[in-house]
């Protein structure tokens, strides 16, 4: 593996090191396409709309302050590893306001209950920390190789970071903070994998050598960085192991609804438009004209089919929503939609 020169590792620091002064390039052009791609990311969420959401990814540069954590850490540049950090984490808080602000004005009636690009990023699994692992790996590479760096775009569709923190505002507005955290929890898996996997990728190539060559500040690396790096990993994997159980669980549950939902939607001419579970809550969006049926008939055919114990939150058109707790057989409405 041939180590990283001087004029490589000064290109890197040059590309992940963000210029202090708020007026510098580097940092103008951050939070400038930092809140861009925040209202791309939140347009398209709220639009369920892949397409744009794609396009958030591309012009977001968290990637950024994120590998330039972990080539803080490899220098053992602790000014430039705590001034990265704050980038993320105000950069992040950043993406969450402009999220509420796009929720308090543009959430629908259902609270995103029937939004792909919502339900795709509240149930994060250890899958994802495999795969942003993966990513994180190419992208430090494709930045220690500047003959292969035409992969990055690739690499920002693949990582999710902006899509998830938007998600988390527009959650909080219709307080679903559970489902809120749970995107946040997808984002920072994001954030570590990228971190570990850079760190691993710089050592091995050897910048603190080229850093060093490059007149760089360059301290003393200690093993326990490493491992410490390791453990975030790691206990970043204990709720993904537990949410990988629990999503196989929800969808089991929710193929043991959708054909019950469907008959008692049936008798009342209606349509399911989505059948969903969430941490053992069955949520069943539904479209027709009044008369609707019966709440209370669905309760019972889901507790005759082997499900009292799963709580149901049902939808209707017109942004109206009936609860009905597991283990009754009375349902309450909500007006707003809103959980």
């Amino acid at each position: 593996m041939a180590e990283v020169d001087a004029v490589a590792a000064r290109r890197m620091a040059d590309s992940l090191f963000i210029e202090r002064g708020w007026r510098s390039p580097s940092s103008t052009r951050f939070w400038a396409l930092l809140a861009l791609a925040a209202v791309i990311a939140g347009a398209g969420v709220v639009g369920d709309s892949t397409a744009t959401v794609i396009g958030a990814m591309i012009v977001a540069p968290l990637m950024t302050p994120i590998l330039g954590c972990a080539l803080a850490l490899v220098l053992a540049d602790r000014h430039q590893a705590v001034r990265c950090v704050l980038l993320v984490v105000g950069g992040a808080l950043a993406v969450v306001a402009i999220g509420m602000l796009l929720g308090w004005i543009a959430a629908p009636p259902d609270a995103f209950a029937s939004n792909s690009q919502v339900s795709s990023r509240i149930s994060p699994r250890l899958i994802d920390l495999f795969a942003a692992l993966a990513t994180g790996t190419v992208g430090a590479f494709a930045l220690v190789r500047a003959d292969i760096s035409d992969t990055l775009p690739g690499v920002a569709i693949a990582i999710s970071l902006v899509p998830p923190l938007a998600v988390t505002g527009l959650l909080i507005t219709v307080h679903r903070y559970h489902d809120a955290g749970q995107s946040a929890l997808l984002f920072a898996t994001n954030v570590a994998a990228i971190v570990a996997t850079g760190t691993l990728v710089f050592l091995g190539y050897g910048v603190r050598a080229g850093a060093e060559k490059a007149a760089l500040h360059v301290g003393r690396f200690h093993g326990r960085t490493l491992a410490a790096v390791v453990c975030v990993v790691v206990l970043v994997a204990v709720p993904l192991t537990a949410g990988t159980v629990t999503v196989a669980r929800d969808r089991a549950l929710a193929a043991d609804a959708r054909p019950v939902a469907e008959r008692w939607a049936a008798d009342g001419k209606w349509e399911i438009a989505s059948v969903e579970a969430r941490n053992g809550i069955v949520v069943i969006g539904v479209l027709g004209l009044p008369p609707q049926p019966a709440p209370t008939a669905l309760r019972a055919a889901l507790d005759a089919n082997g499900m009292r114990d799963a709580d149901l939150e049902l939808h209707l058109v017109g942004g109206r929503t009936h609860w009905c707790p597991a283990e009754t057989d009375t349902c309450t409405v909500r007006e707003s939609g809103r959980s």
